[in-house]
């Protein structure tokens, strides 16, 4: 039964990537069931093309279990990573890849950030889809707190948890327009 397969950060296990895609899948009302989630571990994976989940993946495809791909990658900081960090050097690592895979007719992706910045990873997405004024409230708190700032990513998905629990996070905030894009990717595995 299964159709697409969406590659993601992290492992095969319910991290905050495959839980967020999990919950727009089912706000979407599409079949979970029609997808395999491939988690890749870190970022740098998926740029390995002799990686044994693209061997299997493969397989996959010419057995006609899978024929369509999703690439969900985070953008994070190019000032953090030269080769693999930010939204252009990701862009084009993944397009390469994809060529280099043969996937180009059947594969596409999204990269997880704020949009507006085009930097970070889900936790940007979701912190850039808060009211202004819920944005605002953590951003100061961030700046005068002394929290550990290296570790930026937990920091706001915490805040977001504990100060918001029931919107965005655990309910993302579906409806901004800063997922529409991830939406519209999504119901092209359906199509």
């Amino acid at each position: 039964m299964v159709k697409a397969a969406i590659l993601h950060e992290g492992d095969n296990n319910d991290t905050n990537d495959k839980m967020l895609i999990r919950s727009l899948l089912t706000y979407l009302e599409l079949d979970l069931d029609c997808i395999h989630f491939v988690g890749f571990g870190s970022k740098s994976d998926f740029f390995k093309t002799d990686n044994l989940k693209y061997s299997l993946l493969k397989q996959q495809v010419e057995a006609g279990q899978i024929n369509k791909i999703l690439f969900i990658v985070d953008s994070d900081y190019k000032e953090n990573d030269a080769k693999y960090g930010g939204f252009e050097n990701t862009e084009n690592l993944l397009k390469q890849t994809i060529n280099e895979l043969g996937f180009q007719y059947i594969a596409c992706f999204y990269i997880v950030c704020n949009p507006v910045t085009k930097e970070g990873y889900l936790e940007s997405l979701i912190f850039a889809s808060l009211p202004d004024t819920k944005r605002e409230c953590i951003e100061r708190f961030i700046k005068c707190s002394e929290m550990d700032k290296r570790n930026h990513k937990s920091i706001i998905y915490g805040l977001c948890k504990i100060g918001y629990p029931y919107s965005p996070i655990p309910h993302y905030n579906f409806d901004h327009s800063h997922f529409d894009k991830l939406k519209a990717e999504l119901k092209k595995l359906f199509a």
